[in-house]
């Protein structure tokens, strides 16, 4: 079985730990794990360049399967369904996904969160139009985004700056602003004393990562495979992610060993 990846942390952390898992249980395994794009990936696993890869729910929809983002579904079950459905006519199993789900979200520092008593989105009414929001240039025109929290939450900031999505922790931590969009499993909100604000009104899509794997490898793998995928996903919750992701991302650990601390750590591997 070859295992691919696209080209980013959370994901060479999610491939390594499908392939160790795989090999632990005595399957031959291959790695791919810097593919790129999803675009790029997804030609791949379709022309059995790789057997499997992992790809996000609401990035399956919107790149592949042609829903426009405002269509994603919110609930992550529905929108499960629907790549699953999509994956089937390109010869592709999408296995089930993954508890966490890597989407947009928004933070604010915890000092600043509790001195306003914010715990989630719906109680920045009232006072968002005292903040300053930041997040890429896009994110005016985005529903997942500025646009999202005015139409969905009816929230007016005092200013919106458009920031490189990398400086995304920076802008907090240095006060620049008072909130900014963040991805829900990045390392630097546990590292960098960050709160999470809770999407109250199911704004945000989905984002759960599901295997693709080709349909021919299922069927020549038995259904270890799937049970195994399971398995490992099992622990996969939101701050586990965050946590793994830390690992790699602040503390330079590499892919691969956050990988077998994970498996190990949970009890999936000896």
């Amino acid at each position: 079985v070859t295992i691919g990846s696209k080209n980013f942390t959370e994901e060479f952390i999610l491939g390594n730990i499908y392939a160790q898992a795989l090999q632990a249980a005595g399957y031959k395994v291959k790695t791919q794990l810097n593919l790129g794009s999803e675009q790029i990936a997804y030609k791949a696993v379709k022309g059995g360049q790789v057997d499997a890869y992992p790809e996000y729910t609401g990035t399956a929809l919107t790149s592949f399967y042609g829903v426009k983002p405002a269509d994603v579904p919110k609930d992550p079950a529905a929108a499960y369904q629907q790549v699953k459905a999509g994956a089937a006519k390109d010869g592709l199993t999408a296995l089930p996904p993954t508890e966490f789900t890597d989407s947009n979200g928004f933070a604010m520092t915890a000092a600043n969160a509790q001195k306003l008593a914010i715990t989630k989105i719906s109680d920045l009414k009232g006072k968002s139009q005292d903040l300053v929001i930041a997040g890429p240039p896009e994110c005016r025109q985005r529903v997942d985004c500025l646009l999202g929290l005015e139409q969905v939450y009816g929230l007016k900031f005092k200013k919106f700056i458009p920031i490189d999505i990398a400086k995304r922790h920076e802008v907090l931590t240095n006060g620049q602003a008072d909130v900014a969009l963040v991805f829900t499993t990045d390392g630097q909100i546990k590292a960098d004393n960050l709160t999470l604000l809770q999407d109250d009104k199911k704004m945000l899509p989905p984002y759960n990562i599901s295997l693709l794997v080709r349909d021919k490898t299922i069927a020549s793998s038995g259904p270890d495979l799937a049970r195994i995928v399971a398995l490992v996903q099992g622990g996969l919750t939101t701050p586990v992610m965050q946590e793994l992701n830390s690992r790699v991302d602040l503390d330079k650990q590499k892919p691969a060993a956050v990988a077998t601390q994970y498996l190990k750590e949970s009890g999936y591997i000896k």
